[in-house]
């Protein structure tokens, strides 16, 4: 053991690709350091209703339905959030909330996130209507059932069908929810017709106006029967019912329930807003060293092979440099 130590101090480029040689086995493993800060978690509801499946978005360059154009915002999204972030996919329909499973790491199940985001479908919902406001009661009960808080971004077009009455708004003064949920708004600003698509997924027609009528009489006033949307498809381009981004309505109803608005134009633009969002805790986490490890080891290795005494060498060959252009520019001595 003596005669090893000895060695290695005498042979300092051995004993640094020995530590280079360490660190990456250590490395390997995975260490993690605990360290107090926050923890962000996030559910991102996504809603599925029809009228997501308006063709008012680009991607690519190439026309995109509002579905797939958040599917894309999403995949980007769990991209950019860091480890030890949480996250949950749910799906909106009707007045319903349905968490696909509460907020998993998002690093270790990342491939498992991406591939439900691939699968969102509006042929998974369990009712034709779309009553965003009426589903913030519920989607509050969805987040206390969950094992830990968790910060909401709703990703919508704020279509409301059918359109709010009198009778049909609920009022949101005295709304229990979580502070800071984030709404962000999928869309165009020109109306666009809702498609009416089969099980297949093929267009038979379009949506009409008179789907998103209000039913008369006391059905305007029943909890379970109030704006049930009708099958009538439209026949031509005056009757169909154009659907938009609800822009001034979304950032209404983000204020009455104390959370924010921002268009999902740009993926920057939503992380800037989640920002914003209060962390769901502060607590122990396991911060990554691997990286600083690989780092030093890579270090190591360069400091291997460089000379003992650099500032010693580079001195020397600068030296060196100088008297060999001093000579070759000196004039030749004449023979006797």
């Amino acid at each position: 053991m003596r005669k090893l130590f000895n060695y290695f101090r005498h042979r300092h480029d051995a004993a640094l690709l020995l530590g280079a040689l360490l660190l990456l086995i250590v490395a390997l493993f995975n260490p993690k350091i605990p360290i107090k800060r926050d923890i962000y978690s996030y559910m991102f509801v996504t809603d599925i209703s029809q009228s997501m499946n308006v063709i008012d978005k680009t991607l690519n360059g190439k026309p995109a339905t509002r579905i797939a154009f958040t599917q894309d915002t999403l995949h980007k999204l769990v991209g950019e959030l860091p480890c030890g972030t949480n996250v949950s996919i749910g799906l909106f329909a009707g007045v319903s909330i349905a968490a696909l499973y509460t907020p998993i790491e998002v690093c270790e199940n990342f491939d498992a996130i991406n591939d439900t985001i691939d699968h969102l479908d509006w042929r998974t919902a369990w009712s034709g209507n779309s009553r965003v406001r009426n589903s913030m009661p519920n989607l509050a009960r969805t987040i206390r059932s969950f094992p830990e808080p968790a910060q909401v971004v709703f990703f919508t077009d704020g279509e409301e069908a059918p359109k709010l009455h009198v009778f049909n708004t609920q009022d949101l003064t005295a709304f229990q929810g979580g502070e800071g949920w984030l709404f962000v708004g999928i869309g165009g600003d020109k109306g666009s017709p809702i498609p009416k698509l089969d099980e297949h997924n093929q267009l038979i027609g379009y949506w009409s106006g008179e789907s998103f009528a209000m039913q008369p009489g006391i059905a305007q006033i029943s909890e379970a029967n109030i704006g049930v949307r009708d099958d009538n498809v439209a026949g031509g381009e005056s009757d169909r019912y154009m659907s938009k981004l609800e822009d001034a309505y979304l950032t209404t109803l983000a204020k009455e329930v104390s959370g924010y608005y921002v268009r999902g134009d740009s993926v920057q633009d939503v992380l800037s807003a989640m920002k914003k969002q209060k962390p769901a805790r502060r607590d122990k986490a396991g911060y990554e060293i691997r990286f600083i490890l690989a780092g030093l080891a890579g270090a190591f290795f360069i400091l291997a092979y460089m000379p003992k005494h650099p500032v010693k060498e580079l001195t020397s060959q600068w030296r060196t440099f100088l008297n060999r252009r001093r000579m070759a520019r000196s004039p030749t001595q004449p023979n006797a």
